[in-house]
């Protein structure tokens, strides 16, 4: 999800009365909110889970357990400056450390969450497995869940008590769960659907306004569709299905350029709907590796990677008879 989300979560948590437990109360629900995304700065360093975004920081060893209690310690760190030097009001909350850990822990915990629901996915067993999970119930940004959030907080604030701050995250948390189930209808309905797939990934990705659309896109023996779901249209159906598109991940000439370049590699590892593309010159060959999933013209070109290939005298002579 976007950071704004992640906030408003952070923050509605600290508006239910949370944030007068202790000092810093409030910056370790946001800041322990965004936390994970901290991966974003740590793209060249040579350990995977850490380098890869949505990795380590956000499965449940580095972002749920070891992640919250440095945030806690930082914090105590500040307050401990700032009480040295008289920067601390008089009407502040005491500083209870306990209290400080247990809010750092609970935002913490809301990330992957969150992170969980789009299509991006998250490597919640990182750095144990390099396994990705998603349950398709929101788009990365949901206008729906900003405004939840963004209302309770502000009528929490104006009226001084955490109940509107309370209804707002329930508000949400409902919404989140009937777009899971909303998902599994989709997937359901796919497989109800002619020609009767049977896939072995599925994606069901919400629209962010029209929350009950669903883009359905699966992978079958090398093949990749599309279709539409609404289930104001039908509940057991979905429509508009796009002509199959081949992967081309099993080509021998994919499958070396697969392993050609560190890029490629970093890319595939992240991929979940890998295709490729591939352009023949005389001597050479180049693949474009993209990601299904992010497929769109206006989202294409931050989603692929090339690597180009030279082939030897054999296939050169080979491609050179077929132009």
């Amino acid at each position: 999800m976007d950071n704004l989300t992640h906030s408003l979560v952070g923050w509605a948590l600290a508006e239910t009365g949370l944030k007068n437990r202790t000092r810093k109360g409030l910056g370790a629900c946001v800041l322990a909110a965004n936390m994970p995304d901290i991966d974003v700065f740590f793209g060249w360093v040579p350990w995977a889970p850490l380098a890869m975004h949505r990795g380590f920081t956000h499965g449940l060893v580095g972002g749920v357990l070891v992640m919250p209690l440095m945030l806690a310690g930082l914090l105590w760190l500040l307050d401990r400056w700032q009480g040295a030097r008289g920067r601390i009001s008089d009407g502040a909350p005491p500083m209870r450390f306990g209290w400080l850990v247990t809010l750092c822990y609970v935002g913490a915990l809301t990330h992957p969450l969150l992170d969980l629901q789009n299509v991006y996915a998250v490597q919640l067993m990182s750095p144990l497995s390099d396994r990705w999970f998603h349950t398709d119930g929101l788009f990365i940004v949901s206008p729906w869940l900003l405004a939840f959030l963004g209302l309770g907080i502000w009528m929490a604030w104006r009226k001084g008590k955490g109940a509107p701050a309370i209804a707002a995250l329930v508000a949400a948390f409902a919404f989140i769960l009937t777009n899971i189930g909303i998902s599994r209808m989709a997937g359901d309905a796919l497989r109800m659907s002619t020609p009767y797939p049977v896939p072995d990934r599925v994606f069901a990705s919400p629209e962010p306004l029209f929350f009950w659309r669903r883009e359905m896109l699966w992978r079958q023996d090398g093949l990749i569709g599309r279709a539409q779901y609404d289930p104001l249209r039908s509940l057991a159906t979905v429509h508009d299905h796009q002509p199959l598109l081949a992967d081309r991940m099993a080509d021998q000439l994919v499958r070396r350029a697969a392993i050609a370049t560190h890029d490629v590699r970093d890319f595939l590892a992240w991929s979940q709907m890998p295709f490729a593309m591939i352009e023949r010159r005389k001597c050479a060959v180049t693949v474009t590796f993209g990601d299904a999933r992010f497929a769109a013209p206006s989202m294409r070109e931050n989603f692929n990677v090339s690597a180009m290939i030279a082939l030897n005298a054999a296939e050169c002579a080979a491609t050179s008879a077929t132009r």
